[in-house]
């Protein structure tokens, strides 16, 4: 059983997380998941100082707070710092991270907060974090948020699906057919910072970025449709999270780990072997094209052999 509820967590996270995922991806903003798992953590600092307990909703409202506000930031000083993308980025989120690591610093002797464990996770001790209901074993509690927190991204994204097509592919197009395009953006970094936060204690802020990006990107390398992309993506997910946890049992490693390796080892196949732009099609393709221009370039230069003057 113990087996069931850690790959059931890490299916639930990969799932999560690939849903969103494939929206940054699109948007080229893969490593907006790396800043939000980062600058979330003040958020959560502060959560524990206020309650000085590990309660999950409190976690998630400020978590959720800073994820938002690292957003907000981040496109402010885009557009009135006259900085570039990555590079707003990169100051919004190290800030806050070096805000959080300060006050984790400061007040760690006083707030039960393990901090290692919100950057790496650990999914093995899953099975222990019992959640009981009116004296009812509910199971553990990461796989009542983590299936929350998917609920909530496909209800996000079924019921926005045509106006998130729209905003992936072309923001300006999206203004112009009258889309709300705030509630849209907002809307999905919501689901990134919240699928985000589910996902620390069982993968941890840093291992969770490959989730977020690896099986969107390893879905985009095999097919131009989104709707199969996003189940290619969460299929992807549920696979690193299947084989990862067998070569972290055969392996004697970390799951975590494990699961991430998986996924950029599918990724790798896909970049080589797709069938529609993969490394040996690319290779194929150009040797096909360039074989009749070869023989034509052979033939075209015996023509002009034979009709040289003999002196």
């Amino acid at each position: 059983m113990t087996t069931f509820w850690i790959i059931l967590t890490a299916c639930l996270a990969s799932a999560a997380c690939a849903l969103v995922g494939t929206y940054l991806v699109l948007r080229k903003q893969a490593m907006l998941g790396d800043a939000i798992s980062h600058a979330v953590l003040p958020g959560i600092a502060i959560a524990f100082l206020l309650t000085a307990s590990r309660n999950t909703f409190p976690m998630l409202l400020g978590a959720g707070a800073f994820g938002l506000l690292t957003v907000y930031l981040t496109e402010k000083l885009q557009e009135r710092g006259r900085l570039m993308n990555d590079a707003s980025m990169g100051i919004v989120f190290t800030t806050l991270f070096a805000i959080g690591v300060i006050i984790i610093t400061l007040f760690a002797s006083s707030v039960d907060l393990d901090h290692e464990c919100i950057l790496f996770g650990e999914i093995a001790y899953v099975p222990w974090d019992i959640w009981f209901f009116a004296g009812m074993n509910m199971g553990p509690r990461p796989v009542w948020i983590l299936g929350l927190v998917l609920v909530i991204n496909l209800i996000f994204i079924l019921g926005c699906y045509k106006e998130l097509k729209i905003y992936a592919f072309d923001r300006q197009l999206a203004v112009s057919m009258g889309i709300p395009v705030a509630f849209i953006h907002y809307g999905l970094m919501g689901t990134v910072s919240f699928s985000t936060i589910a996902s620390f204690e069982s993968v941890g802020a840093i291992l969770v970025v490959a989730l977020i990006v690896v099986p969107p990107a390893t879905a985009y390398l095999l097919t131009r449709r989104l709707s199969v992309m996003l189940v290619l993506a969460v299929a992807f997910g549920v696979l690193s999270s299947l084989s990862g946890y067998y070569l972290a049992y055969i392996t004697n490693t970390s799951i975590a780990g494990a699961i991430a390796v998986m996924a950029g080892i599918f990724f790798a196949l896909a970049l080589f072997f797709s069938p529609l732009d993969g490394v040996f099609i690319r290779r194929n393709r150009k040797v096909t094209l360039e074989a009749p221009e070869a023989v034509a370039g052979m033939a075209a230069g015996k023509n002009r052999e034979d009709s040289i003057p003999l002196t």
